[in-house]
């Protein structure tokens, strides 16, 4: 039973926002879920008949998700002003279900199993861009959830919790990654002399058909457990206020903050959730610029490159230190 006395109820507060964290994990989760893939995955097409497959065509097939995060990061404010914080979210779970059902089996209804083309990478990489675009929603939404449903002396402390949830879901997708491979191993890819890529015929084909399969599908687990805790979640009393049902949003926040607080911080809400039409560059030009440049240099320092092929760079510097043990 939620305690609704005047200190508010903690154990309220932290539920629903452990909920709304679920975003932040399963956005590092499907971030980092293409590290353990990416090989077998390649290994897939390259068996290929109607084209040839290369490390361009990788390349986008491995960061095609970020196409999705574009786009859900564009959508976001607009999602989240529209339908809601909790039904945005709820839309990030099922892209999320969606895009890991679609990448475990994108053959689904129109290809044959197992049989890799042209058309076929084209869905798997849109059943990517689907959860990039989760991605993209969680990113704004679920930090925006938190900070509206937390007490201002918590807040950052709440909200910084979703950032922390991010790098966990990363750790978390190399663990699961690990344990599919079980005692499987990578595929072998060869070049020839005119640089053109095959599969030896020594590799172990679990990997090439179906263990990038599993951890790809891992997702929907985690994405429908998300989705179906978000419906025992509250929408934000600042969402509440702006489509004029103050007794909701009264009851949500007497219940985080206790009767005492609920109305003040009510009156608050209500005095500053009207919109305001300032121009972009009202607190100056390098507010903007300082702030866009951040989130550059915390790209342009080749994290994505470590993220998507972390077990493939200790992979070749394992096989580099061999050789340089042989040559010794």
């Amino acid at each position: 039973m939620i305690n609704t006395t005047n200190e508010g109820s903690k154990l309220y507060l932290y539920s629903i926002t452990s909920v709304a964290i679920l975003g932040g994990l399963l956005f590092g989760y499907d971030t980092a879920v293409i590290s353990g893939a990416e090989k077998g995955l390649e290994a897939f097409f390259l068996s290929a008949s109607d084209f040839q497959y290369n490390k361009v065509m990788h390349g986008i097939t491995s960061s095609s998700a970020l196409i999705g995060c574009v786009l859900g990061g564009a959508i976001s404010g607009i999602f989240a002003s529209r339908l809601g914080r909790r039904n945005s979210l709820r839309l990030a779970a099922v892209l999320f279900f969606l895009s890991a059902l679609g990448s475990y089996y994108p053959e689904f209804l129109f290809f044959e199993y197992g049989k890799p083309n042209m058309d076929l990478l084209i869905a798997f990489n849109l059943y990517r861009v689907l959860g990039g675009i989760g991605v993209g929603l969680a990113s704004a939404v679920c930090p925006m959830y938190i900070a509206e449903i937390a007490p201002s002396n918590i807040r950052g402390t709440l909200v910084s919790c979703n950032q922390f949830a991010i790098i966990f879901g990363m750790l978390v997708v190399y663990f699961v990654n690990f344990l599919i491979m079980g005692g499987h191993q990578n595929p072998v890819i060869l070049k020839d002399a005119a640089g053109v890529l095959s599969v030896s015929s020594e590799s172990d084909m679990w990997t090439v058909y179906e263990g990038w399969r599993y951890m790809f599908g891992s997702e929907a687990f985690p994405a429908a457990f998300f989705g179906l805790l978000l419906f025992f979640v509250p929408k934000t009393p600042r969402y509440l206020v702006l489509i004029q049902q103050d007794e909701k949003a009264y009851s949500i926040l007497e219940k985080i903050n206790g009767k005492t607080k609920a109305q003040e911080i009510l009156n608050d809400i209500k005095a500053t959730a009207h919109e305001k039409t300032e121009k972009i560059f009202t607190y100056g030009v390098a507010v903007i610029v300082i702030g866009i440049l951040l989130s550059v240099f915390q790209q342009a320092i080749g994290i994505n490159a470590v993220l998507y092929y972390a077990p493939r760079i200790f992979e070749n510097a394992e096989c580099l230190q061999k050789g340089f043990s042989t040559k010794e």
